[in-house]
């Protein structure tokens, strides 16, 4: 099978068209080479590009005093670190011409399930999405977001190493 190609007088672009793409970001390292990917697609494609976050719910199990006060901090820490790892993002889109958004999910049960539930809530076309690069007996120990995100999204998602 050959590639789609655009017919000669049709202003077709060649390949999926993906108009709203997600980008989920946590500030590693392989979240900042998915980020420059999707702002790459996005400038290609014409795409609006959101630029997500989520932060875990906390279990009381891991907090010795159950206190609203210290629930409180660690998340209003855990979203302002979120938002400096998305205005760096947000930045880069801007400076390519992408039409970007920033949004941040706190106290979600799950980081994999809140991507998906959102992409889908939001007609995303596209989930772009690092990995940590575990190795196939460690993954199978502590489970990955990207994992999660590829088995349950309803699109399309690019996972980049």
């Amino acid at each position: 099978m050959g590639e789609r190609k655009p017919e000669q007088n049709s202003k077709e672009k060649p390949g999926p068209e993906f108009k709203r793409i997600l980008v989920a970001v946590d500030g590693s390292e392989n979240s900042e080479r998915a980020a420059r990917v999707a702002v790459d697609l996005a400038e290609r494609w014409g795409s609006e590009l959101t630029v997500f976050h989520v932060v875990p719910r906390v279990s009381h199990a891991f907090v010795p005093v159950r206190s609203t006060l210290l629930f409180r901090a660690y998340y209003s820490d855990q979203e302002k670190a979120a938002l400096k790892w998305i205005d760096k993002v947000m930045s880069l889109a801007k400076s390519r011409g992408v039409e970007a958004k920033p949004d941040v999910r706190v106290a979600a049960p799950s980081v994999a399930e809140e991507i998906v539930r959102y992409a889908g809530k939001k007609n995303v076309d596209l989930i772009v999405v690092g990995t940590r690069g575990l190795g196939s007996f460690r993954k199978l120990l502590v489970g990955s977001v990207s994992s999660g995100v590829v088995a349950h999204a309803h699109c399309p998602v690019l996972v980049v190493r």
